[in-house]
């Protein structure tokens, strides 16, 4: 197994039995996770390895966070400790946690009922709610920019910009051109470069006629998840059995986690959103974080202008050459010149 953790030292410290089978788990970007069965019971041992999130201070203040939150009753999965008294361990300079194994599985919008939607909005609004309890933020300053790059698909860096102003157009048509080299560059092209030259020319026109629209500071911050999407949640009898994944948990204004995540959740492959589930999710959201509609309005636009400037996937297929995220690409690229065009009917969505 390529990258196969150190199971011997890690069960040690968490006196969790000899190891049977340690399998990994595909899914995610940044960190990797494996299904690990010992004689003691099945767990999911996560390697903490990506640079911006692996600090094991952080971790073990998400371990905190979670552990309260489950005391609350949220559908988490806490670490476990290890026999030192700590949740995080580091073994030959990587950080490792071990959580107890949750059965389930990933389900997106599509997968979901109309009432399933208003539960989901619901969890969310009571995950912002109870880290507002367990984690009081001090003073209400303007947000911190969350660790990453751009804004979040499943398993993508968190959001990075200015709290206090949207995304410079400027920036932006620099970036476009840049990114435009590069596929030029690339011979000889194939669909994908064709669909990425598309969507860069369309979008600095939509880019021109709404530069006016660039969005003032955030509205109300507080403790968020960060990455919530379907595949940092697992279903069970059609219910959330658990919220996984709280690398990226930090201050943010927490009406753009709630719009951010129904983008993931509720776009159609075509590139558009299934709005009367949004109205549902948004609707039960509001009601159980008590947010007001002009908080979901503000948000609405913060998370429009970061998608219309939003180049992430094809910064890593061309700058990077990691190609992982590519498959996101045309549902991601089109979203943004849909919502351009429906701008209305989406905010209504959120705010009705």
């Amino acid at each position: 197994m390529s990258h196969a953790p150190p199971l011997g030292a890690l069960l040690r410290q968490y006196a969790a039995g000899s190891a049977l089978t340690c399998e990994p788990v595909d899914q995610g970007l940044l960190n990797r996770g494996y299904r690990l069965r010992t004689t003691r019971g099945r767990y999911f041992l996560k390697h903490h390895f990506d640079p911006e999130t692996a600090d094991p201070a952080a971790i073990a203040r998400q371990h905190r966070a979670t552990q309260r939150l489950a005391d609350l009753g949220v559908p988490v999965a806490p670490p476990l400790t290890g026999t030192d008294g700590r949740t995080v361990a580091v073994v030959g300079g990587h950080a490792y946690a071990l959580h107890p194994w949750v059965d389930g599985r990933h389900r997106h919008g599509g997968q979901l009922t109309t009432a399933q939607c208003a539960r989901l909005g619901a969890l969310l609004g009571v995950v912002h709610a109870s880290l507002e309890q367990v984690m009081p933020v001090q003073g209400r300053g303007p947000a911190r920019p969350a660790a990453g790059a751009e804004p979040a698909e499943p398993g993508a860096p968190a959001p990075r910009n200015d709290p206090a102003d949207g995304a410079d157009p400027a920036d932006t048509f620099a970036l476009i051109d840049r990114l435009l080299a590069r596929v030029r560059r690339h011979r000889p092209p194939d669909a994908f470069d064709e669909l990425a030259r598309h969507r860069l020319l369309e979008r600095r026109l939509l880019l021109e006629r709404h530069a006016d629209r660039r969005p003032p500071r955030g509205g109300s911050v507080g403790w968020v998840h960060g990455d919530f999407h379907p595949f940092n949640l697992l279903y069970r009898d059609g219910e959330p059995a658990a919220i996984v994944d709280w690398d990226r948990l930090g201050v943010q204004p927490r009406a753009e986690e709630a719009v951010r995540a129904a983008m993931i959740f509720f776009v159609q492959p075509v590139g558009t959103l299934d709005l009367p589930k949004v109205r549902a999710y948004a609707r039960a959201y509001r009601r159980t974080a008590g947010a007001t509609p002009s908080e979901l309005a503000a948000a609405v636009h913060r998370v429009w202008w970061e998608r219309l400037n939003d180049f992430w996937i094809l910064r890593w297929h061309y700058e990077r050459g990691d190609t992982r995220a590519d498959s996101q690409f045309p549902a991601a690229s089109a979203l943004a010149v849909w919502w351009t065009r429906e701008y209305d009917p989406v905010c209504e969505a959120f705010t009705g």
